[in-house]
């Protein structure tokens, strides 16, 4: 029975107060129920984060410590910010801190874990921190935990464009990458407010502990948006320019750790690509070498649909943990990839602009006039390569913009990168050896083929716009 005492009290002492009216899924479930009067004896009017703890008192979401303290300076494990989400959930659910993770509470074992089944159970979070609780919690695991604990509708993207835009200049935020752990979520932090970063330059110090004072910042940001901050940044020349990335072309997606369907991939896939990464992490505990390559075989078929992007090949890894990570590149260019993507985007956008400066295109046409104008430039500049390999760049828009020449996924690529700069949506399709545009013009879901439009001295209208009929008519 001794040894159970310790648990029995830490249980006791984060129960937390109920409010007597709530709604459930309603923000208005976070109220200040009590006032903070000095409760912590190590938090002072000092403090960076007086307010944000007093708060934290006020909310109902810390008691603080046996011995009166808050623990400031001291660092925050995994399974503390756990129990901080899970309250922030429940209450948000429920309106009461505790009601979400009481029937997740067995005998013993560490109190946090009841907190991380409840989060796991309303799909918060996944498997991927199992384990770990006891373990110091790094900035990285912070932005993780809280990314999902509340609706989208809750955390508007107030800072959108310019963290988009900062962090795709690299004039900010310069210390994450898609190869960070949990960048996704570490942006979404930026965008919503939760976060402007540590210094001037927004630096996140994904890797570093965090405080137990620091995490209070981002909690309470959580649940009193009139707490969440905006970026003082300077991006831009005078003039205001800014142009779209590849990243801005893709609507974004929800992360989902172990899709287990074509429309599940493709929200993931779509979370990774609108985010600017070329790796998806995934998670599928017990996963076998032949499941592994299923997932990633089927991952590459939904980035082929965005051929735009491109990417056309993929690097998997997996572990006994079953975390699967899929490394994206273009084939044959590895780390150059990054470049080829940004000089095609440049391309691209100087023949847009070439287009609209001539009056080739003008505001007064409709989606199917653009449309046939990028068709029509396409199969005027660009010149089939039938000597292209496997790993030949002309399987990419780069080779089009740079060289002149590309078969048929890098003439789709380029031509729905045209299409989704003009706001007109598209997607690739594949049939037996060849990809073509499927788009939707002046509300008409159409077929374009630019490889074949490119067959002959002329352009062949014959393969823009066609129906489904006529488009299967011609291809496998």
């Amino acid at each position: 029975m001794r040894r159970r005492i310790p648990a029995l009290l830490l249980a006791a002492a984060l129960l937390l107060t109920i409010p007597v009216h709530a709604a459930p899924n309603s923000r208005e479930n976070f109220t200040r129920g009590r006032a903070y009067s000095g409760q912590f004896s190590d938090l002072t009017t000092a403090s960076p984060f007086y307010d944000n703890v007093a708060a934290l008192y006020e909310y109902g979401l810390s008691q603080g410590r046996a011995d009166g303290t808050y623990g400031l300076q001291d660092p925050m494990t995994v399974g503390e910010v756990v129990i901080f989400a899970g309250r922030i959930r429940s209450i948000y659910r429920t309106g009461a801190a505790e009601r979400g993770a009481e029937t997740y509470r067995g005998d013993g074992g560490p109190a946090a874990a009841g907190y991380l089944r409840y989060l796991q159970a309303e799909e918060v979070l996944g498997a991927e921190l199992d384990g770990q609780l006891a373990a110091p919690a790094t900035r990285a695991e912070v932005a993780h935990v809280l990314a999902n604990v509340l609706p989208a509708e809750e955390l508007p993207l107030i800072n959108d464009r310019i963290v988009t835009e900062g962090y795709a200049s690299r004039k900010f935020i310069t210390d994450v990458s898609e190869y960070t752990p949990y960048y996704q979520d570490i942006l979404l932090l930026y965008r919503t407010g939760l976060s402007v970063g540590s210094d001037e330059t927004g630096a996140f110090l994904p890797e570093a502990t965090v405080t137990r004072g620091a995490a209070a910042a981002m909690l309470t940001r959580m649940v009193d948006p009139s707490l969440r901050l905006k970026p003082d940044w300077t991006l831009t020349e005078a003039d205001g320019s800014w142009e779209p990335s590849l990243a801005d072309l893709v609507p974004p997606g929800d992360y989902i750790p172990s899709p287990g369907t074509l429309e599940e991939m493709d929200e993931a896939v779509r979370y990774m690509l609108s985010g600017g990464s070329s790796v998806l992490a995934l998670q599928y505990p017990g996963i076998t070498a032949a499941e592994a390559r299923r997932v990633m075989e089927q991952a590459l078929s939904v980035v082929k649909t965005y051929c735009e992007q491109c990417y056309n090949s993929v690097y998997c890894t997996y572990n006994q943990a079953g975390r699967v990570t899929l490394t994206f590149s273009a084939a044959n260019l590895g780390e150059r990839t990054r470049e080829y993507r940004e000089e095609t985007m440049a391309a691209a956008l100087d023949v847009r602009e070439q287009l609209w400066e001539s009056g080739d295109i003008t505001a007064s046409m409709t989606d199917t006039e653009k449309a046939r104008v990028y068709f029509e430039w396409i199969c005027g500049n660009c010149t089939y390569d039938y000597e292209a390999g496997d790993k030949s760049i002309s399987h990419i828009p780069y080779g089009l913009f740079a060289n002149g020449t590309a078969v048929c996924d890098g003439y789709t690529g380029a031509y729905n990168l045209f299409l989704k700069l003009e706001d007109i949506p598209c997607t690739a399709l594949s049939g037996k050896g060849h990809i073509w545009t499927v788009a939707v013009l002046d509300g008409e879901e159409v077929h374009i083929d630019t490889t074949w439009g490119d067959t002959g001295d002329s352009v062949d209208d014959s393969f823009f716009a066609m129906t489904a009929a006529q488009s299967w008519a011609h291809h496998s």
